[in-house]
C-alpha cells in the first residue's frame, strides 16, 4: 500500500511538473525579434557584397584576355 501511494505521489509530480513546464520557456521580446532581422540583413548583405567581388574578379579576368 505504501509503496502505491509513494508511485502514485511520484507520479502526480511529475505531472505537475511536465504541466508547468511550457509556461517556463523564453518568450521572445521586440530587441531579440530586431537583433535576428539585423542578423539576417546582415548575411543578405554579405552574399551581396560575396557577388560583387566574383563579378569584379570575372570582369578583371577578362580584361586581360
Amino acid at each position: 500500500m505504501r509503496k502505491t501511494a509513494k508511485t502514485i505521489s511520484a507520479a502526480l509530480v511529475m505531472s505537475a511538473l511536465l504541466a508547468a513546464l511550457p509556461g517556463c520557456q523564453k518568450q521572445e521580446g521586440p530587441a531579440e525579434k530586431a537583433g535576428k532581422e539585423v542578423d539576417k540583413a546582415a548575411a543578405t548583405v554579405g552574399e551581396k557584397i560575396e557577388k560583387a567581388g566574383e563579378n569584379i574578379q570575372d570582369a578583371a579576368k577578362g580584361d586581360k584576355k
